[in-house]
């Protein structure tokens, strides 16, 4: 019975990041096919659960739509990007993914912070940097301090569904505080969301809503599992604060 359940919660987590994967019809769009592990097929896999999979698919997907959101954000707040370089907006989020091993995600313009002060400082005033880059090393680092500094996963991990879910409640609040914070003038400190009489662009908000969908799925999933209580907070966006992870 726990392996029908492991099996298809699987397959409900494989629709829920793909969407539909049917192929399309002559003349339409084609659409996101269901996402693969690179090492399906080696040895590698034969260490890991269903959910030790899935912990691979969301951690994996959430990273891609934080690059997705990074690149928007250049595009909507070019001026960000100037503060750190001359490069172009992929160039830069290349580096900054890609490059972990050389910056380790501690960057000095930053004051080395990451998680919640990350976020924090790309919202104060005060700051002069990339604004840009601070809250998505902020959001990055805290989406992965959740899944113990990992994005691989293996029988003997263990996860804590609540830490899981808290990321998700801080996610939410972090996509709050880009929509609404504001500097003294009254503009907002980054540019996202676009609603006016000639063009809706909403595309921010979507982003979001997949990366809180996923990581929600996964901590539902994971304590159904290991049978652990996951406490469940009920915040005012406008005036709650980043839970611990």
């Amino acid at each position: 019975m726990k392996a029908f359940i492991c099996i298809t919660l699987t397959y409900i987590f494989s629709l829920t990041l793909a969407g539909c994967s049917t192929i399309p019809e002559s003349g339409s769009t084609p659409k996101k096919s269901v996402p693969q592990q690179q090492d399906r097929s080696t040895i590698n896999q034969l260490g890991k659960s269903d959910f030790d999979r899935m912990a691979d698919v969301e951690i994996r997907e959430n990273i891609e739509s934080l690059r997705t959101l990074m690149l928007k954000l250049y595009k909507r707040n070019p001026g960000e990007l100037k503060k750190s370089t001359s490069d172009p907006a992929d160039k830069m989020a290349a580096w900054v993914f890609e490059g972990s091993a050389q910056h380790l995600f501690r960057f000095e313009e930053m004051h080395n912070l990451q998680t919640t002060d990350a976020i924090f400082l790309a919202f104060k005033p005060e700051y002069t940097g990339d604004r840009v880059l601070s809250f998505i090393v902020g959001l990055y680092t805290m989406l992965l301090k959740a899944h113990n500094d990992k994005t691989d996963f293996y029988f003997m991990d263990s996860i804590d569904p609540q830490r899981i879910y808290n990321v998700a409640r801080n996610i939410e609040i972090a996509a709050w505080k880009l929509s609404n914070a504001r500097k003294e003038d009254g503009t907002l400190y980054l540019l996202t969301n676009e609603i006016n009489e000639t063009e809706k662009n909403l595309s921010f908000e979507r982003e979001f809503g997949k990366i809180i969908g996923r990581t929600d799925l996964y901590a539902i999933s994971l304590a159904e599992k290991s049978q652990r209580f996951i406490s469940r907070v009920m915040q005012n966006l406008a005036t709650a604060v980043f839970l611990p992870i």
